[in-house]
């Protein structure tokens, strides 16, 4: 298949690697400097991949191109840009899988569709969630970091139904696990409530995610966690106690050698995803009446630090 993987950072860019050596015709969207180092060295992935992969990267799409799927892998607070982009350059435009963490993912990706005049049929968006775990160590060079997997949703329209067999075949080809969940929203609301545990903790103190386990860190992950199940309850989505816990200390464990996606950005002093994790559970708890302290104080500290969008 021909498939266009727009954001080829640390996820993407191990996507697209997997999805080449499986024979797909892909295309790499990503920053300049990647984009330089890639066309003159490879794509050069070491960890859990290793090989070098010569791949075709650009830093925007043109008019013309003709593609069967496209990853989008950027960071949230690129996805309206993105979308936009998208819908100007490729008509019709592609069936789309989104692997954004956070809220509100789908109303920005659409905007952004609306935006380059593109027509968003059932179909057109496959909303995942992704815990492959990568870090970007330069510019086109990725360490794959772990174990995960992309969960994806059970759709019962006939569009969507037809999206969600092409992407579980797709990636299932390259060696990506993939697997349907029958309620992908309750999931999106889990990778949150970690994330908000997880990305600010790790971002603030420079530290990859198997630090946690220890003190201060573990603390601080905890606390945060609870603040955050305490949002996802006000939004109809319960999880227990036992459960997050658990779910947090097996992510941990998982990716313990990854550098979470905050830390990377801030470290590229890229903007981060903190208003569509830490920021967007504020917004919510404010509308219910509820206090997350610890939430505020690390929305505050990262944002202090990184670019806001």
């Amino acid at each position: 298949m021909r498939v266009v993987v727009f954001g080829a950072g640390a996820v993407g860019g191990l996507f697209g690697a997997l999805l080449s050596r499986a024979h797909h015709e892909v295309l790499l969207v990503a920053r300049e400097p990647d984009v330089v180092a890639i066309r003159r060295d490879g794509l050069v992935i070491e960890g859990d991949t290793q090989g070098t992969f010569e791949l075709p990267a650009v830093d925007a799409l043109t008019d013309g191109m003709e593609t069967d799927a496209l990853l989008l892998t950027v960071k949230a607070p690129d996805v309206r840009a993105a979308g936009e982009q998208v819908a100007r350059r490729l008509r019709p435009i592609p069936p789309i899988l989104a692997l954004q963490n956070g809220l509100g993912i789908e109303r920005e990706l659409i905007e952004g569709l609306d935006a380059g005049e593109g027509e968003v049929l059932p179909g057109t968006i496959t909303r995942g969630v992704n815990s492959v775990p990568a870090t970007r160590l330069a510019p086109g060079r990725i360490r794959h970091a772990g174990h995960g997997e992309v969960l994806i949703d059970t759709p019962d329209l006939p569009g969507a139904k037809r999206s969600a067999a092409m992407f579980l075949g797709l990636l299932g080809s390259a060696g990506i696990p993939i697997r349907q969940v029958p309620e992908l929203t309750r999931e999106i609301w889990r990778k949150v409530v970690i994330n908000a545990a997880v990305n600010p903790v790790t971002a603030d103190h420079g530290i990859p995610n198997g630090q946690l386990a220890r003190e201060p860190w573990r603390g601080q992950a905890e606390r945060l966690l609870r603040e955050a199940q305490g949002v996802a309850l006000s939004q109809g989505y319960e999880f227990s106690d036992d459960e997050l816990e658990e779910d947090l200390w097996r992510v941990v464990r998982a990716t313990a050698r990854n550098r979470s996606s905050m830390l990377q950005d801030l470290e590229r002093g890229h903007t981060t995803e903190i208003e569509f994790i830490s920021g967007a559970l504020l917004r919510l708890a404010d509308k219910h009446g509820l206090s997350l302290p610890l939430t505020r104080r690390a929305y505050e500290r990262i944002r202090a630090r990184g670019r806001v969008p």
